[in-house]
């Protein structure tokens, strides 16, 4: 399980560090694609076959697995760690997430994501906690 939140920034050439505490889960090639919420999404080799294994049982008829498939593998790559447990994010992601300077990198369960710092710090700020506390009881989670 992926937890916590970590602040990096991101180098000339698109690289940032991958957490130390994520890369012994993900290992040195995991898949990044784009998230939901104007984010990047990590999963680790095992993860992401599962994702695809589901989305390519979508039907293709349908507009709108249509449009979450191209969402998801048009912009999925596989990353590798370098030496310095930095990945590269390709332009396109880096665009797409508007990741420019600051990244926060947070653990979400079975996978990491990857948010510019202004994006999360919106995310947070704009978070309904009535709505998160009626999610929660909906669980039987009481904190």
């Amino acid at each position: 399980m992926f937890s916590g939140e970590y602040n990096h920034s991101v180098d000339a050439k698109g690289r940032v560090i991958m957490p130390s505490k994520f890369r012994e889960t993900l290992g040195n090639k995991f898949w990044i694609t784009r998230g939901l919420d104007k984010n990047l999404t990590v999963y680790s080799c095992d993860e992401w076959q599962k994702v695809y294994e589901k989305l390519s049982t979508l039907p293709f008829v349908d507009r709108n697995s249509r449009a979450l498939s191209r969402l998801l593998l048009s912009g999925c790559v596989e990353c590798e760690v370098d030496k310095q447990g930095r990945i590269l994010i390709p332009q396109p992601l880096r665009t797409y997430a508007g990741i420019e300077k600051d990244v926060t990198v947070i653990g979400n369960g079975n996978k990491v994501e990857i948010w510019s710092s202004e994006n999360w710090d919106t995310y947070l700020t704009d978070l309904d906690p009535d709505l998160v506390a009626s999610n929660l009881c909906d669980l039987g989670i009481m904190i």
